[in-house]
């Protein structure tokens, strides 16, 4: 009995250096890779990432980790229009099957899912900001975005009439969806009057939808789903043979 005890303890310590030693090497494999994200993305602030699993060592042993969580707050992404930049106010991404070289330098995600966030006043750079003429006397231009409720983007137009500026904006309800990818589009559902004249079609939508592109996510990460939510719009993200790294 008293060896079986002994070899009990003796089990139960070295269990316990495991997993200490297991959570050290973890914890210093979380900074190491969120150091050569920040350079290789050239961000700002050191992302957060987090490497799920246990244990670590044997998933190092395998190269292969199971899933690698990644958060990143300001992103800069580009928009395909020059040097022109969109900030993603929040970043968050999934990566699974995640692949890597013995001493860190290339990680590649088998797939990855995950999140990011829009403000309305970053999506409202590319409405129609400029008056714009509309109807004969009549022009129009976006002044904001807000929540419309159901999923919906609701865009305020200022229109100036020959009589004057209309006391209150119009209230365009728009549906927003992801095109090829990379592209975030605002559509109106119904187009409204302005001032009891109505426009044509062609002439107010050239106010009332505008496309935002947003490319060069992290390891090419696409667009999937967006919605419009209380302080921007919500974006679901996805892809295949992501490369954190190297």
């Amino acid at each position: 009995m008293r060896a079986l005890r002994v070899l009990i303890i003796t089990a139960v310590i070295l269990g316990g250096l495991f997993v200490i030693a297991d959570r050290i090497a973890v914890n210093v494999a979380e900074g190491e890779a969120a150091d050569r994200l920040k350079a290789a993305e050239n961000l700002a602030a050191t992302p957060d990432v987090s490497i799920t699993g246990f244990p670590f060592l044997t998933q190092v042993v395998g190269g292969s980790l199971d899933e690698v969580r990644v958060g990143i707050e300001n992103y800069e992404a580009g928009t395909g229009d020059g040097g022109q930049r969109i900030r993603i106010g929040d970043l968050r991404a999934d990566m699974r099957g995640v692949e890597f070289s013995n001493d860190f330098g290339s990680a590649v995600a088998d797939s990855a899912t995950g999140t990011a966030t829009v403000a309305y006043d970053e999506l409202l750079k590319t409405a129609k900001s400029e008056s714009t003429q509309v109807a004969p006397g009549v022009t129009a231009k976006v002044i904001g975005l807000s929540d419309g409720g159901n999923g919906k983007i609701r865009v305020a137009v200022e229109v100036e009439t020959p009589l004057g500026t209309l006391p209150e904006p119009v209230s365009v309800l728009s549906s927003v969806t992801v095109v090829d990818g990379d592209t975030v589009r605002v559509q109106a559902d119904a187009l409204p009057e302005f001032g009891g004249i109505a426009p044509a079609e062609s002439q107010v939508r050239r106010i009332t939808d505008f496309e935002q592109r947003i490319d060069g996510l992290p390891g090419g990460i696409r667009l999937d789903k967006v919605e419009a939510a209380e302080n921007g719009v919500d974006i679901k993200v996805k892809g295949s043979d992501v490369r954190l790294v190297g």
